[in-house]
C-alpha cells in the first residue's frame, strides 16, 4: 500500500511543484495526467513546471554614491568624511 502511495506522488510530483511554485497548473497537470505514463511526457510536464515559476516585481533602488559606515552600518552622504550615525571616520 505504501509502495503504490509512493508512486501516485512520484507520477505526479510535477504536479505538485507546479502548485507550489506557479499560479495556474492546469497545464502541466494535463501534460502530466495525459503524457506522464511516457518517460518524456513526465520529464516535459517536470521541466516545465521547474522552468517557469512565478516572477518577483523587484522596485528599483535609489543609486547612491555615498559610503557605508564598516562599524554601524549607516550609509554616508556622499562626501562625508563622518558617519552621521555613531561620529567615526567613513
Amino acid at each position: 500500500m505504501e509502495f503504490a502511495i509512493f508512486m501516485v506522488i512520484l507520477y505526479f510530483l510535477p504536479t505538485i511543484t507546479a502548485l507550489v511554485l506557479r499560479e495556474d497548473p492546469l497545464g502541466i497537470f494535463l501534460v502530466n495526467f495525459f503524457l506522464g505514463w511516457t518517460i518524456i511526457g513526465w520529464w516535459a510536464a517536470l521541466i516545465w513546471a521547474v522552468a517557469s515559476y512565478k516572477s518577483l516585481q523587484v522596485r528599483n533602488a535609489p543609486v547612491s554614491s555615498g559610503r557605508f559606515c564598516s562599524h554601524c552600518g549607516t550609509l554616508a552622504p556622499p562626501g562625508a568624511q563622518v558617519c552621521p550615525n555613531c561620529g567615526r571616520a567613513v
